[in-house]
């Protein structure tokens, strides 16, 4: 899959889960380890990890693996990196604090 395809079909299923103010940060000039970031809030950590899991679940439905998932088990703040994507799924809490949208635009 296209990163370009991977992105669209990360923030479709990110907008499925309801997920919150989702952002796209293309970082191809400004990093070597992926295209793209996406970056969305969820209403609860319960709601950031189903976001990321139903995510690397539909992903697998179309033999995409993902490279790894981390903070899962606090739910504050959950990576799911996909390659030339990777997700970024935060509570407003953490999101406001480390405002990676600001910090990569920059």
């Amino acid at each position: 899959m296209q990163s370009s395809e991977l992105l669209s079909f990360i923030i479709d299923k990110a907008d499925d889960m309801k997920g919150r103010d989702i952002i796209t940060v293309d970082v191809r000039d400004k990093s070597t380890v992926t295209d793209y970031m996406v970056v969305c809030s969820g209403t609860s950590t319960r709601h950031t990890k189903s976001i990321a899991t139903y995510i690397a679940n539909e992903m697998k439905k179309v033999d995409v693996q993902a490279l790894g998932m981390e903070g899962q088990a606090s739910g504050d703040w959950v990576l799911l990196d996909m390659g030339s994507v990777v997700l970024h799924v935060m509570i407003d809490e953490m999101r406001q604090h480390y405002q990676l949208e600001k910090l990569w635009d920059a």
